[in-house]
């Protein structure tokens, strides 16, 4: 049986980003799973996915001295496991993965991308991201972008060259699961109970985001746009499921401020099971800067929600234009402010964009789909 070798930078990702994938693929293969200790979660995601995993501490930051100690370590593992395929997720566990793999020797180097941290970038930073990026893919056996626009986007920018790129099925790195993403399963008065804990009537209109409170999930332009809806429409809220990254990606200290002192605004944190909140909600509101393929417009898709996204690789590709959502141009508030009023005062349009969401979702991203996709191409690698 093959060996395989999947490497996440923090367990968050190897058991969040990567759930269930890692069981479906040790029915054919021998899977290993190496993330950071993340504080124990990495054992829990072992046990989860019923698969052997290996600490070797990675950070998100650039850290050099410790980013060539992980290398170490890697290059040592992957010498002592001998694996076929060792296949990255995450921007540093790419970097350092391929690098280590390449020094051992292992056959097939395989890295997903997810998304580009560094388009947001500028200056010096953004050149060493740059050729941080290219030294990754020149590691790297196969490249696999899970948008076909985050595909032009490396082909553009030069980071390698297309031979070496493939989108697996329709995108996604992992699919979604719509039987678990399902507002059947949630019934309308668990939706009434939600929303009175939370202090939402039930007449409001709930807009939610689910995902990081940083400046580059577009929260300073969403907190501003909201700030002028709560003054003109009264029935309304705001529900932020995700929690902050300070030392990461700052909000502004408005953005913070507002937050903490507008009533209409409802900040429940993190949460272990995001779907009570889909269903207590009528549409989501994602204006991120950057995505790969982001699991949070596919996972309101499936519970039946609308979407207002940006005009973004991933995003422009699971919402179609007036068919299942809204699509804006990132950073501007002015077209997030219009397209949220569009959702307050056609409540027969947002209706038929609610009804076409699920088919949406379940049409193109079924997570079982996507899984076999990805197993036919380890199938192919391996005959090679």
């Amino acid at each position: 049986m093959s060996k395989i070798i999947r490497v996440t930078t923090v367990p968050q990702s190897l058991g969040g980003l990567l759930q269930g994938q890692l069981k479906y693929m040790s029915n054919h293969y021998e899977v290993i799973g190496i993330s950071s200790t993340g504080d124990g979660r990495l054992s829990e995601v072992g046990i989860t996915e019923g698969i052997p995993v290996i600490a070797v501490e990675m950070t998100r930051k650039i850290t050099p001295f410790a980013d060539l100690k992980a290398v170490y370590k890697l290059y040592k593992i992957f010498k002592r496991e001998k694996p076929t395929i060792v296949h990255s997720h995450t921007p540093k566990a790419g970097t350092l993965a391929m690098l280590a793999a390449k020094l051992s020797g292992v056959p097939h180097r395989l890295h997903t991308i997810a998304g580009l941290p560094l388009l947001v970038a500028t200056g010096g930073k953004r050149k060493l991201l740059d050729t941080v990026e290219k030294f990754t893919y020149a590691c790297a056996t196969k490249i696999y972008p899970n948008s076909y626009g985050l595909k032009s986007i490396i082909v553009n920018n030069g980071y390698t060259t297309e031979t070496k790129l493939k989108v697996i099925g329709k995108g996604s790195s992992n699919g979604i699961d719509t039987s678990f993403f399902n507002p059947d399963l949630y019934s309308k008065e668990q939706r009434v109970a939600l929303r009175k804990e939370l202090n939402i009537s039930q007449s409001d209109y709930v807009f939610l985001f689910v995902g990081r409170l940083v400046k580059d999930k577009g929260i300073n332009e969403l907190i501003e746009a909201y700030q002028i809806i709560s003054n003109e429409y009264k029935n309304t809220k705001l529900l932020l499921v995700g929690t902050y990254e300070k030392d990461l990606d700052p909000l502004l200290t408005k953005t913070e401020k507002e937050i903490n002192t507008n009533a209409n605004i409802i900040s429940v944190g993190w949460q272990t099971d995001v779907r009570p909140f889909f269903h207590a909600s009528d549409a989501l509101v994602f204006p991120s800067y950057r995505e790969g393929f982001p699991n949070v417009v596919m996972q309101a898709g499936a519970m039946g929600l609308p979407s207002i996204v940006t005009d973004i690789n991933g995003c422009n590709e699971i919402v179609e234009q007036d068919t299942n959502g809204i699509i804006i141009q990132p950073q501007d508030v002015h077209s997030l402010l219009e397209a949220m009023k569009k959702f307050l005062e056609n409540p027969d349009f947002t209706k038929k964009l609610s009804k076409n969401a699920r088919e949406a979702i379940t049409r193109r991203y079924e997570r079982l789909f996507v899984w076999k996709k990805l197993h036919e191409e380890y199938e192919q690698l391996l005959k090679k």
